[in-house]
């Protein structure tokens, strides 16, 4: 027997995000003419209703507890240009247009470094 709720959440038109058992869900970020992967953050329900309300990324901060507009004390902010979520509404995908670097480290991406042989080396 199919659960309505999860046909419903896998096909349907409503919005109805299955946060996690810490009331958050996975945000993956890339720029929208780039493509590239900027950083991965989580949301909880407050920091997605923000997001659609102001068309800024807004994110919540696991170590800090609390609600964060990416870039309000650096400047470096996200502008939304699309937002999708996946098929069962455990994730979503940020495309944005980044005001600067995204990553705290003053890197565009958060992603600067490869894995190979077991070590990091920063990506040109």
């Amino acid at each position: 027997m199919t659960d309505s709720k999860n046909v419903d959440r896998e096909t349907g038109s409503q919005l109805n995000p299955k946060f996690d058992s810490n009331g958050l869900i996975s945000a993956v970020v890339t720029d929208d003419s780039t493509g590239v992967v900027l950083m991965v953050a989580f949301m909880d329900a407050a920091a997605l209703q923000m997001t659609q309300k102001t068309g800024m990324a807004h994110f919540y901060s696991r170590s800090r507890q609390t609600l964060w507009k990416k870039g309000e004390t650096s400047g470096h902010v996200l502008h939304v240009k699309e937002l999708l979520i996946d098929c069962d509404q455990d994730a979503v995908w940020v495309k944005a247009d980044p005001a600067g670097p995204t990553c705290h480290t003053g890197e565009t991406s958060c992603f600067y470094r490869k894995v190979e042989d077991g070590e990091l080396e920063r990506i040109a």
